[in-house]
């Protein structure tokens, strides 16, 4: 299965406690940090929940 980098581009500072677990599921929970997982129907579930807050890449 493909991969999908994923880094935290925005700050959870005034953000509300599910957008800031999405980041804590995804594996990000400061800026610029990156993670890489599996591309499923969860995950582009999480990132669109939380897409002004993450850049994407593949």
């Amino acid at each position: 299965m493909a991969k999908i980098k994923i880094t935290q581009i925005g700050s959870p500072i005034r953000r509300t406690k599910d957008q800031r677990a999405t980041l804590v599921g995804l594996g990000l929970n400061k800026l610029h940090r990156t993670s890489e997982l599996e591309d499923s129907p969860e995950v582009r579930g999480m990132i669109r929940k939380v897409q002004h807050l993450v850049s994407v890449e593949g």
